[in-house]
Parts: C-alpha cells; structure tokens; sequence
C-alpha cells in the first residue's frame, strides 16, 4: 500500500548550501522515523514557499545515496499572505504495511508551527 509521509522545515537564508542542507535533512528524518528505504519510496514531491528561488530542492534528495533513480518534482506552494516563509516541504509517497495513523511525519525548526498536533515531543 502507498502512504503519504510529510515533511515540512524552514531556512533562514535563501542560499543553495541551506537548501540544500534542510532538504538533506528533513527527507534523511523522514526516512529514518519510518524505516524508509530509497527502494519503497515510489516518488517525492517538494514545494518551496515563492521567496526560495536559489535551488531546486530535488537535487539535494537525488544526491542522497542511493536516492538518484527516486522519481522527484519540485513546486512551489501558493503564495498566500501570513504564511510561514522560507519553507520546504516534502510529500514522499512510500510502499508500506504501516497503518495511516502510525506514520510519523516530520516537522523541522519554525515548521513545527505548521502542525502542531503531529510534532512529537
């Protein structure tokens, strides 16, 4: 069965090294919490809030060892007013037995404001 990991964080300044540093990061979490490996992920979609423009986000998972045949597509999220800025987020879409309410989804630095009743403590 396919399931919906997300995974959300935030950078200070839009750089390639802290995009590319926060998207390692976050998509190594959310592998790591649910015992992911490259091989049961059937594809990832990463949306950049509109002020992050230095980097595609995609590069930074294909980089990740054995991550490169991972079908991956960047967007950007709506440009909504009040939203969080500088934020990365991931929807990485796994094969898995885990049942919908014991995936554990990842929310870094200011992103956990996103969602606060699935940020564990």
């Amino acid at each position: 069965m396919i399931r919906g990991i997300r995974g959300a964080t935030t950078i200070t300044v839009d750089n390639a090294e802290a995009v590319f540093t926060a998207t390692q990061q976050l998509a190594i979490e959310m592998a790591l919490q649910n015992d992911i490996a490259p091989d049961d992920v059937a594809s990832v979609i990463i949306s950049t809030t509109p002020d992050i423009t230095s980097s595609f986000p995609a590069k930074a998972v294909r980089m990740l060892d054995g991550w490169n045949y991972v079908p991956v597509m960047c967007t950007h999220e709506m440009n909504v007013s009040e939203s969080l800025p500088k934020c990365i987020r991931i929807m990485m879409h796994v094969n898995t037995d885990v049942n919908q309410q014991d995936v554990v989804h990842i929310y870094l630095n200011d992103a956990v404001t996103l969602r606060p009743d699935l940020v564990k403590k």
